[in-house]
């Protein structure tokens, strides 16, 4: 016969150790608070590269000339009133250096492109400066090259230091790296224009002002961003309720209660090392946050199941020994089941970067809290439930009746 796993010998241990862990984390939210991103707070992102200038473009026909960039050459696109649309693409395989890729470009008329780092630098991973559009005038236009790989994330901080309440980040690395510069937003009438100006500068004054280029700016409200946080609140309790619910109505109220408890514990375990960490808590965050919580009752829901039928199949007059042998059943389900997610998970987190990579890592965590809380959460209030359970009492369910086979002794 398989040995079974006293489990419940770990469920008020196993308790505790949730309970300390969850106060610490109300006490590191109630100290240091949760880094919320811009999402859940008004304010201002704005995505910057410091680089070199590679070339100067200046039009003065009357078509209008826009500049697309990507991974593989350039594009102009010719449009206006008078002039034949079309659109011009200069690939970096044909045009190696930006001397080359400078003359090929003042062969369309009207154009005129100055290459400012030397000729024989390679032109791949050109880009524009999103602050100033991409259409070509009279005016000089600055196409940029790779990243000043001599800049670190230290020095656009101590750029920066004087616009107050900026928080950095780098994106991606190498030649492609970014820096994500965010800012609080006061609320006042024209504070983001104020905020997007006193970060340039700060940038220019460090660096030059032909070398900061502005990849990305996004800004959100504070109407909102208190709407989103309402709302967030509102999907997680509208999402255990309908938890609760299932469970109910599938087993009975005190194995629903232990399936919610699971979920909460885990939604709260997450949140925690959130805090701890400070990690930046997004809207892709709380998509962790809900894929862990339908993670976690899923393993939940395997486990009581296994326990509904052995009610009627193992004779005891312990409860526990029913807990013991069902999750000695599922043990190595709820194991493998984890470790195969878990596979991907920390696939994704070793080789993402960006707010995928801080999903990834909550994922992690949150797998992990779900198999245990899945084990020793849920079923040690069950088990409290069930203290006074005797074989006659049964469930409200109803199952077959089976011929009952008698339990194993408990492992110690």
């Amino acid at each position: 016969m398989k040995k079974i796993i006293n489990f419940s010998k770990a469920f008020l241990p196993c308790t505790i150790l949730s309970a300390v862990l969850i106060v610490s984390g109300i006490f590191r939210i109630a100290t240091k608070g949760i880094n919320f991103g811009i999402d859940f707070k008004p304010g201002l992102i704005e995505e910057i590269r410091i680089a070199p200038t590679a070339m100067e473009l200046s039009y003065s026909g009357s078509a209008k000339l826009t500049i697309d960039t990507a991974e593989t050459g350039i594009d102009i696109i010719i449009s206006g009133s008078g002039a034949e649309n079309r659109t011009e693409t200069f690939t970096y395989e044909s045009n190696a250096t930006v001397g080359e890729l400078a003359a090929a470009l003042n062969k369309i008329e009207g154009l005129s492109a100055k290459a400012v780092l030397p000729a024989n630098t390679s032109s791949s991973g050109l880009f524009v400066n999103s602050a100033v559009g991409n259409v070509i005038t009279e005016n000089s236009f600055r196409v940029y090259g790779a990243t000043d790989a001599s800049v670190t994330i230290d020095d656009v901080r101590s750029a920066v230091e004087s616009v107050k309440g900026a928080a950095v980040k780098a994106l991606g690395t190498g030649m492609n790296v970014s820096y994500q510069i965010r800012v609080a937003d006061s609320g006042e009438a024209g504070s983001s224009k104020n905020l997007q100006d006193s970060i340039v500068k700060a940038l220019e004054g460090k660096f030059g002002a032909d070398k900061v280029a502005v990849v990305k700016t996004d800004f959100i409200g504070s109407q909102f961003s208190k709407s989103l946080v309402g709302q967030s609140v509102a999907l997680v309790l509208a999402t255990l309720f309908l938890i609760w619910l299932y469970a109910t109505i599938r087993f009975h109220w005190d194995f629903a209660m232990g399936s919610v408890l699971a979920v909460i514990h885990d939604a709260l375990i997450m949140i925690s090392f959130i805090a701890w960490i400070q990690m930046e808590f997004s809207t892709t965050t709380l998509a962790a946050v809900l894929t862990i919580i339908g993670y976690s009752i899923n393993a939940t829901v395997v486990i009581l199941d296994r326990i509904r039928a052995n009610m009627k199949l193992i004779d005891t007059k312990k409860f526990n020994d029913i807990i013991n042998a069902s999750l000695t059943d599922t043990l190595s389900r709820s194991i493998i089941t984890t470790i195969t997610t878990l596979f991907a998970v920390c696939s994704l987190y070793i080789f993402a970067t960006g707010s995928i990579k801080d999903f990834a890592l909550a994922l992690i965590v949150g797998l992990i809290s779900g198999c245990y809380s899945s084990i020793y959460i849920s079923n040690a209030f069950v088990s409290a439930m069930r203290r006074k359970w005797t074989p006659e009492s049964g469930i409200h369910h109803s199952l077959p009746k089976v011929k009952k086979m008698p339990v194993a002794e408990d492992a110690e």
